[in-house]
């Protein structure tokens, strides 16, 4: 209107809308696994399983897994950070079929021409020059095709990418009868309140989501009611 504001005494800021996460409840999250293929239905079990971002899924090499002890380690999670989670007793089958099929996926690989390993940070490659075609080193979930490295003559192996894991999630909950938006977030949520629903402290939950702020953690508060246990287990193995 052309004309000054004047003196404003203060700021006004708008408040931030309470979110409340979607869960699903274990009945949903089967049958959602049940119309997924593989790889897709694995990385939904150790999203739900373990209560993994889909980043820190994706980017686990075969090193995270430790099934004598039944335990998996999350390599620079949010934050730069680590952490170690139990995994799931009733994954170990599959986990061992799945770390098959990533050496055989190497072994065709080094006969590749101009194969030059899976893609490592700078800094490892500098330091462990031969990593990048070590079997640990490799990811989990390979991608199904090589890369060619930009400005180089070599192709390298890439992890599985995200947006197919979001389209095999979309397609597989499109094919249920849920009325629920489902992502690949949403399996995450419900490892946090399942665990809740079991009664572990919400400490033990943040401690197994990597969150740095507890008041992260209690958003979860908010879709169950929960009391208190210890030792943490995996939702999967209830």
């Amino acid at each position: 209107m052309g004309r000054e504001f004047g003196k404003i005494d203060g700021v006004v800021r708008a408040k931030r809308r309470k979110y409340v996460p979607v869960v699903l409840s274990r009945e949903e999250i089967d049958t959602v696994i049940s119309k997924l293929e593989p790889p897709f239905d694995l990385v939904v079990k150790l999203l739900y399983g373990c209560g993994l971002r889909v980043s820190e899924c994706l980017d686990l090499r075969v090193n995270a897994f430790n099934l004598e002890m039944g335990v998996l380690t999350i390599h620079d999670g949010k934050g730069g950070k680590d952490r170690t989670v139990p995994l799931p007793e009733t994954l170990a089958p599959e986990i061992r079929s799945q770390l098959d099929r990533v050496r055989s996926v190497l072994d065709q690989d080094l006969f590749t021409q101009n194969f030059a390993g899976t893609f490592l940070p700078h800094a490892l490659e500098r330091k462990y020059p031969n990593a990048s075609k070590e079997f640990i080193w490799q990811w989990f979930f390979p991608a199904i095709l090589l890369t060619k490295v930009s400005g180089k003559n070599e192709y390298r192996r890439y992890h599985l990418h995200e947006s197919h894991v979001n389209k095999a999630i979309k397609a597989a909950s499109a094919s249920t009868a849920l009325t629920k938006r489902v992502t690949a977030h949403t399996f995450r949520h419900s490892f946090a309140s399942h665990l809740l629903q079991a009664n572990y402290d919400i400490r033990t939950i943040q401690e197994l989501l990597g969150h740095s702020d507890v008041q992260t953690t209690m958003i979860y508060t908010h879709t169950v009611k929960s009391s208190t246990r210890k030792e943490p287990r995996s939702p999967l193995d209830f």
